[in-house]
């Protein structure tokens, strides 16, 4: 077994080596079936359907060591506005960083923010190889593995599976197949010129989710309608098609006597609701006598993983009728809302530590080196944002290292040890609890 094993280590190594010197990519790899899964329910038209491409196990292998070998030729920080695909970066941070750029500006005199959600229309599916080659090659990459990536998207043999039918095999030489492990690297790639030209604007990035913030003064939109309409036009270039209809533009102002903002023209209470559609399911499967570990796997797995998500963007600024509702939904589940502490404190360490996060200057020490500087705000909706609080319990947690090493009392130790590791110790045992009496009651 051990010497067969050898023999097709060999071959792959052998098949792989080819592919790439040559740059040619076996048809039989290339060959792809769709798998139709509906975006939203009810289905009203094709579009409502998401195109999942399933490729054979040896080609996604390949393409792993093909996205190692590119993200090594890039450049180190390309990007730092492109939340997506990226170690220690997900929604939270691009939901924190947009959010904390709007508050912050917000704090000035006569000043408001417009938000312009992008939405393009099957993102993945209009790029255009050869575009993307040439964007590659002004980055550096070399000329042989190009070639490959070029002929890994042309001349795609697919085909369309839905339940045990299966369509007519077309080739494609257009678009990166969604479901490729390569398909979302190439996406950031193809757009990674997509960025503000003014320094008042910023555009966020979540994979091909795009948001302009105009940090506007004095009502001069100039420069933010300058910034849509510029990207406007590389979109067009880059062959994205933006979706009009799904596109929507958010005007965050506080002002006393705000004006009315003109619209802008381009190309011409559900989280209860759906926590307590899961909770049936919960109290079906406590009907059914299934052990306590099945249900709390259900429950993280389906209830939690919805309360918690972005749970450091908007639990700060929960209005008391909120944060009722929501212990309400966690009580009749049987588990408690995870400590927003522990979350923020596990955040900014990871933020701390990494230089190349768009938020790490956030986190500035005193020239004296032993506090962070704090985050001024004039209003509670910043004050009680997650880089503000963030940076008031990660000084908390430092102040109390810092008696302990210092006086070396244990009482500090103690204080700082709890202060680490409060929320998996208090989840760990109150869930145990919870669980406990949910089962006893019923």
């Amino acid at each position: 077994m051990q010497q067969q094993l050898l023999l097709s280590s060999d071959t792959v190594d052998h098949i792989f080596n080819t592919s790439l010197s040559q740059a040619v990519v076996p048809t039989c790899l290339k060959s792809t079936f769709i798998i139709p899964v509906p975006k939203k329910s009810p289905v009203s038209c094709l579009n409502d359907y998401r195109p999942i491409a399933l490729t054979p196990i040896m080609m996604k292998c390949f393409e792993r060591l093909v996205m190692h070998n590119i993200k090594t030729s890039l450049p180190k920080h390309p990007d730092p506005l492109q939340f997506a695909y990226r170690p220690n970066r997900s929604t939270d941070d691009a939901i924190s960083s947009t959010l904390h750029l709007a508050l912050t500006h917000l704090e000035n005199k006569d000043s408001y923010v417009k938000m312009l959600f992008i939405d393009f229309s099957s993102a993945f599916n209009t790029i255009i190889p050869q575009q993307l080659i040439n964007k590659l090659n002004l980055l550096g990459l070399n000329t042989s593995l190009c070639n490959w990536i070029l002929d890994f998207l042309t001349g795609r043999p697919q085909s369309v599976r839905v339940g045990h039918n299966t369509s007519s095999t077309t080739t494609l030489s257009t678009g990166a197949p969604q479901g490729c492990v390569l398909s979302p690297l190439l996406f950031t790639l193809l757009t990674l010129d997509c960025t503000a030209t003014f320094s008042s604007n910023h555009i966020i990035k979540f994979a091909d989710d795009t948001t302009v913030v105009g940090l506007i003064s004095n009502n001069d939109e100039i420069h933010y309608r300058e910034e849509v309409a510029q990207l406007v036009e590389g979109c067009g270039a880059n062959n994205l098609s933006l979706n009009v209809s799904k596109t929507k533009e958010v005007v965050m102002d506080f002002r006393r006597n705000s004006v009315d903002h003109p619209p802008l023209t381009t190309d011409s209470s559900a989280v209860e609701r759906k926590t307590q559609q899961h909770l049936h399911f919960l109290r079906r499967l406590k009907r059914a006598s299934l052990p306590p570990p099945v249900l709390t796997t259900f429950y993280r797995g389906t209830i939690e993983s919805v309360l918690t998500s972005c749970i450091t963007v908007w639990f700060g600024n929960c209005s008391a009728a909120d944060r009722k509702t929501l212990q309400w939904t966690v009580n009749t589940a049987g588990a408690p809302l995870p400590s927003l502490l522990a979350r923020c404190s596990g955040k900014a360490t990871s933020i701390v530590k990494d230089p190349t996060h768009p938020s790490h200057h956030l986190f500035q020490l005193l020239p004296s080196g032993r506090r962070y500087r704090s985050i001024r705000a004039h209003s509670a909706r910043l004050l009680n944002r997650f880089f503000p609080q963030a940076v008031r319990e990660f000084q908390e947690t430092r102040n109390l290292e810092r008696k302990w090493r210092k006086t070396n009392l244990e009482v500090f130790r103690i204080a700082w040890k709890n202060c680490m590791s409060r929320y998996r110790q208090a989840l760990k045992a109150a869930r145990a609890e919870h669980f406990r009496k949910l089962i006893e009651n019923n």
